[in-house]
């Protein structure tokens, strides 16, 4: 985008990690449904992210990029940022959605496995919003730049099995709180922590007993969507000029019984 174009522009813009599919997909069409302008971030999605963000620029010309960077890349978070603010030239919300999620036994751990669950879930984030704050800081946005990070009702209440990743989701929860006193006054920084919302894709880490179970200790009864996450960051991003280093929980009331 030529640099006409980018003083033209006065959308805010959102760089969503993890933006071509589920949750991160849910997030990108309600946030851009508000007005917002889209920058998704992917890694191997390809196909997804530009099929999302020709979808949004059909409702609104030049309003989505897909950005592709593998989180794990040291120098990913400083050129995702850059490239957003080249793009559009500016950043006003950040979306720390990216994740990987498997099983890590006691026993069977690896350096591999901390690095690409630690990586995803903790040491992204954190970057990302390094390299973001300057941006987030100067924003042209009601409540001035936020951070929305998505943690998991597992960062506090651990999933057997899954060490790791808990311990991952468990440092992203501590660097939401952190962040917001660190960034204070000028960003805001807050989380969502989904609960039951999309079983896993390796189809075999849930048995059907298991599932059943979950939503047997959801107070309502049912897993929710995607969609549920996205009005949760929507209104923390839009409606919520005053809240900063929360957590909202999106698990159906399953915390209230764990």
């Amino acid at each position: 985008m030529n640099a006409v174009a980018q003083q033209s522009r006065t959308a805010p813009v959102a760089l969503i990690t993890g933006g071509a599919r589920r949750i991160g997909a849910a997030i990108a069409r309600v946030l851009h449904d508000a007005g917002i302008d889209i920058a998704l971030h992917y890694r191997a999605s390809a196909d997804a992210a530009y099929a999302l963000a020709d979808e949004l620029n059909r409702l609104r010309p030049g309003s989505a990029t897909a950005l592709a960077a593998a989180l794990g890349d040291p120098s990913a978070a400083e050129q995702l940022v850059a490239a957003t603010g080249e793009h559009f030239g500016r950043l006003d919300i950040l979306v720390n959605n990216a994740s990987t999620f498997f099983a890590t036994p006691i026993g069977s751990i690896d350096v591999a496995a901390w690095d690409d669950l630690t990586g995803s879930n903790l040491r992204g984030p954190l970057f990302l919003a390094q390299a973001a704050v300057q941006r987030l800081a100067t924003a042209d946005f009601p409540g001035g730049g936020c951070v929305v990070n998505i943690t998991d009702i597992h960062a506090e209440r651990p999933l057997k099995g899954y060490p790791v990743y808990c311990a991952a989701k468990a440092g992203l929860l501590g660097l939401t709180r952190s962040l917001a006193v660190e960034l204070a006054p000028g960003v805001r920084v807050n989380a969502v922590a989904p609960g039951a919302i999309a079983w896993p894709e390796q189809g075999d880490d849930f048995s059907e007993a298991e599932r059943a179970t979950i939503v047997d200790h959801t107070l309502l009864k049912r897993i929710g969507s995607p969609h549920d996450i996205a009005l949760a960051v929507r209104f923390l991003v839009l409606d919520a000029p005053y809240v900063t280093g929360q957590v909202i929980n999106v698990d159906g009331g399953r915390t209230a019984r764990l």
